[in-house]
């Protein structure tokens, strides 16, 4: 897999103990920081807490990073932020380290440490960079990894889309269990390429097609619509606000799976899209975390 970032960044870490205050926290600051020099990660440790980091091509204003901070998760953990220099893939591997194989029907999750422990009547993905929740050791991925594969034993989607995509995951999976070609798209520039460079990794680069994108606003988009499958896991406010064009975007039928929702979030997300004609098919809650899949009726 190439190097695609440079051999050392600056970075802001700390910690929080709460896995749902961390992720509000990497939602912000993805928010906030997102000018294509950043990039937002988050692990959890074996303690329990998360830790936190924001890397950056350039040196931050310190002072900026730490109000931005204290916004997301308080004034607490805004005193603790440490910024240093840090070799981005040195740190990328070593977050992998003791993840272990994580299986979601017939797909399984994995890192190059774990090559030898996949069972061969399995779909592997490989996954290298452990971008912000994008590793499968989260409970939305391993929630939208487990829904389609419910999907996919029923149907043959021909246009598949996986919006927010992350470290490409989801877009692997479903090129691999399809032999098709996928769209993939995420507003972070780094993503898109980590994303591309597992496809890769995981024999289908051919297939996933990994783009930078806000919402439905690539040309793109309509080129490859009316999708039959959307794959977005993202978190509710934004998958609230993206439902009137997700809608115009979805062939009749389409099947539909929504993730990074915590439970409270979730009647409101179903609420919205069923006013743009999708149904609820089915619901999991993993680790605290919601994914849903819905199909297109309107």
């Amino acid at each position: 897999m190439a190097n695609s970032v440079s051999p050392a960044t600056s970075r802001a870490a700390f910690a929080i103990g709460a896995e749902q205050v961390a992720r509000r926290a990497v939602d912000f600051l993805s928010e906030r920081l997102e000018d294509g020099e950043t990039a937002v990660t988050a692990f959890e440790r074996s303690d329990g807490c998360w830790s936190v980091a924001v890397h950056f091509a350039d040196p931050p204003d310190e002072a900026r990073v730490r109000a931005l901070v204290a916004l997301a998760a308080g004034d607490d953990v805004a005193r603790t932020v440490v910024f240093d220099t840090i070799a981005a893939r040195d740190w990328v591997e070593a977050s992998l380290e003791g993840l272990a194989p994580v299986p979601a029907g017939r797909f399984i999750v994995h890192g190059r440490h774990d090559r030898d422990r996949v069972p061969p009547n399995k779909l592997a993905i490989e996954i290298e960079a452990a971008l912000a929740f994008g590793t499968g050791h989260h409970g939305t991925t391993r929630g939208c990894l487990l829904l389609l594969d419910q999907v996919l034993r029923a149907r043959m989607p021909r246009r598949v889309l996986d919006l927010g995509a992350g470290t490409g995951v989801l877009a692997i999976a479903a090129a691999k269990a399809l032999r098709r070609s996928v769209l993939a798209s995420d507003i972070d520039p780094r993503s898109t390429t980590v994303a591309r460079e597992n496809a890769t990794l995981n024999g289908v680069g051919n297939l996933v097609w990994s783009i930078r994108a806000t919402g439905f606003s690539a040309p793109l988009f309509r080129a490859r619509a009316p999708f039959d499958l959307v794959l977005a896991n993202i978190l509710a406010n934004p998958l609230r606000r993206m439902a009137p064009a997700m809608a115009r975007h979805l062939a009749p039928e389409a099947m539909v799976i929504l993730s990074g929702l915590l439970p409270q979030h979730t009647r409101g997300v179903i609420a919205t899209y069923r006013a743009q004609g999708l149904v609820l098919i089915r619901q999991l809650r993993i680790d605290g975390w919601c994914s849903l899949l819905m199909q297109n009726r309107g």
